[in-house]
């Protein structure tokens, strides 16, 4: 009995292992997507032969069939729901598709809650990776992509504004979205977006493109349907949008379309000339090749009109995803179950039989295996991205022309627009820098080879809105008459100038901004243009870091670095004028160093110089009046002695120094103006705690107190010529200011009326004057542009003649304020003439120490010894030692200096010769003695 219940517990469990190990005969897998569409026709044989494909490859599903049924959506959200739920009620482990991505958001929701995996080679609405749908996978390349290349062509080619045309569902609204992003990241923007209502007739189509074609910008970038994108581009032509000009970029829907036609175009699609489309990259392979040649056989054979598209390779390689992931779900051990969802049930009420919907047990493992998914195939790699989208996304970027469309470049993830194939490019390191983006020349609507400007002034009636202000003064920069078009000056003309050297008409308008009586604030105005109030601010708008924040400046017409403005008088004489140049310690100093050098010189001469001896009250006139001699050239001793010589070559050097900047000091002081406040320049102004002068309006306040740090209390706002004159006369202490800043041209134009006041300083900023546009707007380079030929030209400088040319008080302030010459910008030179001096009196005691040595040797060795005329007798008997006098005593010292140094050569040269003459009477004596 316990053998029998042993061995029918074995025959069981080797029942379940059998039955676990076996593999289902067929797997049910869907396909949902739009038998007569211009893609669905491409996929439904692609999915077709991929399915015959698999079933015969004995290394995929081992024995296993993939049983395929397919669903028509008949271009209908609500149909193609409809047809995703009967498929669910077949038991699919996973539906191919759908196409449309309109579908795709609904049926999303489905899958998920019946963990069915959805995989579509057609929906490519980047909102579609979200989170929200975990069971959508796509198997093409996402929109998300395709953006990104279009936002790349643009900015290749500077443009700046794009108008989107769209079809109005999740599929066109969410490319337009990713398509704005990329812009905004390239400093460009969709400036207008027309939306096609889905199934629009000719009319309400032919209503939106006549407000496309009435707006400024010509790129026109084209997301739709491949229905309803033919008909948008044949009213485009009626309404004559396909001329020179415009520029239009068609996403990939349009390649889908010309690679179906067999005939190469569509009846009547001349008018696509220039045109760039963009197509999903498909590598070149021989397994291509070959199921190329497949699909044409077999749709010859079913005669199938419409060729072969890159969703058609897309929808093959899904199949083969499927089948890839099915196979290591099954060889993993996993089994095909659905089970009941108990929220599913049939109402007594309705007819619609929700409990058949069923959930797939495995269909979280079977969606890890699509993840995992990791084969070559038609497309090339396929493989999924932590985002779940194919790596390696690239597109071909084409441009009809002619008959056929030519291939112009590449755009790939890796690399960006190029003109080498992207599966060359992986084989390189990534390279996305502008200079080494590049596509090849390109044919342009209507016919022509220069690249169109992107962009017209809008056909609305809307004429270019120049705001100007209004001021109270300064009106040879602007004035703003009566009417609109009564508005003159310099900045008026140069801008009037510029547009006249445009190649296009610019219709335009000035409105005057201010009340005429106060300056208007000038950032104000920037930020209207910033707001679109105004298109643009013509007048004298300094190019400053916070307005070029928002508002894109044109190339300056003018430079208007800001300087200081102080009042100044006429110097007056005086009796004593002539001692200002010095101050009292250069006086000093300058004395006593000609003193000093008198004496020194005195010293280095005395001893051989004839004209430096005599008594001692000449000598000391001699010093005094050689010394000061000298300061005129006009001293008559000569040096004899080399450093004598040496000392007064340097000293005539010195004082030909002091000479030349005492006269240029005291031609300064006698004949320019003087500094009133005594500010003379940004450092002096900046420390003082005088009140300062500043135009009202104008950036300038906002200058001096966050860069310079000036204190908001000491600045008081001026807006009028007569206003600086009146404040600046009146000086700090009557309520004026000590100094006004303001623009060099403003101040040009203000010393031009009032001569008592100048420039002191030096400019201390560095801007220009520009025209402010919108950002990004196409008119400021242009105008740039314009500014630039009338420099070359020279007409900018003689509107600026005509205008701003006025006799005029010289603004230079070199000979405001002089200062008066004090010892710091003598005591380099000073220090050196002194250090010459003692060097050369230290070679002169040198030599005077040596000389004394050998004078002193030389007269105690010839004078003769007390006993020299006695008998040798007395003299060995009295032995007497000589005491020879020694000149070593000041006196003797200071006695031998003065000395002539010939008498000492001399005197020297005779106790030599008596020195020899007394040795020889020595020897005689001894002889005669001995005898």
């Amino acid at each position: 009995m316990g053998a029998a219940r042993l061995l029918s517990l074995c025959l069981l469990l080797a029942a379940v292992v059998r039955t676990a190990g076996q593999r289902p005969r067929a797997v049910n897998v869907g396909a949902l997507f739009d038998y007569e569409s211009t893609i669905g026709r491409a996929a439904r044989l692609a999915i077709e032969l991929a399915v015959d494909d698999v079933n015969a490859d004995r290394s995929v599903l081992a024995g296993t069939k993939l049983d395929l049924t397919t669903a028509d959506t008949n271009c209908s959200g609500f149909v193609g729901t409809v047809q995703a739920l009967q498929l669910m009620e077949k038991n699919m482990v996973a539906v191919i598709g759908p196409q449309s991505s309109v579908i795709g958001h609904v049926i999303s929701h489905f899958v998920s809650e019946l963990h069915v995996p959805l995989l579509s080679f057609g929906a490519t609405d980047p909102t579609l990776s979200a989170s929200e749908y975990p069971y959508f996978l796509r198997s093409t390349v996402s929109d998300y992509f395709q953006m990104r290349a279009v936002a790349s062509i643009v900015s290749y080619y500077q443009w700046k504004e794009v108008t989107a045309i769209f079809v109005d569902d999740d599929y066109g609204r969410g490319g337009v979205s990713s398509l704005g992003d990329f812009l905004t990241a390239k400093r460009a923007k969709i400036s207008y977006k027309a939306a096609i209502p889905p199934n629009a007739n000719t009319d309400v189509i032919s209503d939106i493109l006549f407000k496309v074609n009435m707006m400024e910008s010509r790129v026109i970038v084209v997301h739709v349907n491949p229905d309803t994108g033919l008909q948008i581009l044949s009213i485009a032509n009626e309404l004559q949008m396909m001329a020179g000009g415009y520029v239009w970029i068609v996403t990939d829907w349009l390649a889908a379309v010309l690679d179906s036609s067999k005939s190469g175009y569509p009846e009547n699609m001349s008018y696509m000339q220039g045109m760039i489309v963009l197509r999903q990259h498909i590598p070149d392979s021989d397994a291509k090749k070959k199921f190329t040649s497949k699909w044409n056989i077999v749709a010859h054979k079913r005669k199938i009109s419409s060729g072969l598209n890159s969703y058609g390779f897309y929808a093959y390689d899904s199949v083969w995803i499927v089948a890839h992931a099915i196979n290591h779900f099954l060889d993993s051990g996993q089994q095909i179950n659905f089970s009941t969802d108990p929220r599913l049930h049939d109402s007594d009420a309705s007819s619609i039989t929700l409990s058949t919907l069923k959930i797939f047990d495995g269909g979280e493992h079977l969606l890890q295996q699509l993840l995992l998914t990791n084969f070559t195939g038609l497309t090339g790699l396929v493989q999924f991205d932590s985002d779940r989208n194919l790596v390696h996304p690239a597109y071909d970027i084409l441009n009809i022309g002619g008959s056929v469309s030519r291939l112009i470049g590449y755009w790939s993830n890796y690399s960006g627009l190029s003109v080498a194939a992207p599966e060359i490019l992986y084989l390189k390191p990534p390279n996305t820098s502008t200079s080494a983006q590049r596509l090849d020349s390109m044919v342009w609507p209507g016919d022509s080879t220069t690249k169109p400007r992107g962009w017209v002034f809008p056909n609305n009636g809307q004429p270019l809105r120049i705001g100007v202000p209004n001021k109270p003064s300064f009106k040879e920069f602007v004035a703003s008459g009566k009417g609109p078009d009564n508005v003159t000056g310099y900045c008026i003309d140069i801008f009037n100038a510029a547009v006249k050297l445009l190649p296009y008409p610019v219709p335009s308008k000035f409105i005057s901004i201010g009340d005429g009586t106060h300056n208007p604030k000038y950032d104000d105005i920037i930020n209207m243009v910033a707001n679109n109030t105004i298109d643009v601010a013509v007048g004298d708008f300094a190019i400053v870091k916070n307005r070029t924040r928002i508002a894109e400046f044109t190339q300056p017409y003018i430079e208007s670095g800001m300087v200081i403005v102080a009042p100044v008088k006429q110097s007056t004489s005086s009796a004593w004028a002539f001692f200002k140049p010095f101050t009292f310690e250069m006086w000093c100093v300058t004395g006593t160093l000609f003193v000093f050098v008198g004496i020194v010189v005195w010293i280095l001469e005395h001893r051989t110089n004839e004209e430096f001896r005599g008594t001692p009250q000449e000598q000391v006139l001699t010093i005094f009046w050689f010394a000061f001699s000298t300061m005129f050239f006009a001293h008559r001793q000569n040096t004899v002695s080399g450093l004598g010589r040496f000392v007064l070559i340097i000293w005539l050097f010195v004082v030909l120094i002091i000479n030349s900047s005492y006269t240029a000091s005291l031609t300064s002081i006698l004949t320019v103006q003087q500094l009133v406040t005594g500010i003379t320049g940004l450092d002096s102004l900046i420390a003082s705690t005088v009140p300062i002068g500043y135009p009202a309006g104008k950036f300038i306040r906002n200058y001096l107190i966050e860069e310079l740090n000036i204190h908001e209390s000491r600045l008081v706002p001026l807006n009028t010529i007569q206003d600086y004159a009146d404040a600046l006369n009146r000086g700090p202490k009557a309520g004026g200011v000590a100094a006004v800043i303001d623009e060099m041209p403003c101040v040009e134009l203000f010393l031009s009326y009032h001569c008592n006041f100048r420039i002191v300083g030096q400019e201390f900023t560095k801007e220009g004057w520009g025209f402010a546009f919108q950002r990004d707007s196409p008119l400021a380079a242009d105008m740039s542009t314009a500014i630039l030929q009338l420099s070359e030209t020279g007409q900018l400088q003689r509107i600026h003649d005509e205008w701003l040319t006025r006799p005029s008080c010289s603004s230079d302030d070199s000979g405001l304020g002089p200062s008066r010459l004090d010892l710091g910008s003598f005591w380099g030179l000073f220090l050196l003439c002194a250090m010459i001096c003692l060097f050369s009196l230290g070679a002169f005691f040198v030599k005077i120490s040596w000389q004394y040595s050998r004078y002193s040797g030389s007269e105690a060795a010839g004078e003769p010894s007390e006993g020299a005329a006695t008998s040798p007798a007395v003299s060995e008997v009295h032995p007497t030692k000589p005491k020879p006098r020694r000149l070593d005593s000041f006196k003797d010292l200071m006695h031998f200096v003065d000395k002539k140094e010939e008498d000492v050569k001399k005197e020297m040269k005779q106790r030599s010769s008596d020195k020899d003459h007394h040795g020889v009477g020595s020897s005689d004596t001894h002889t005669v003695y001995s005898a």
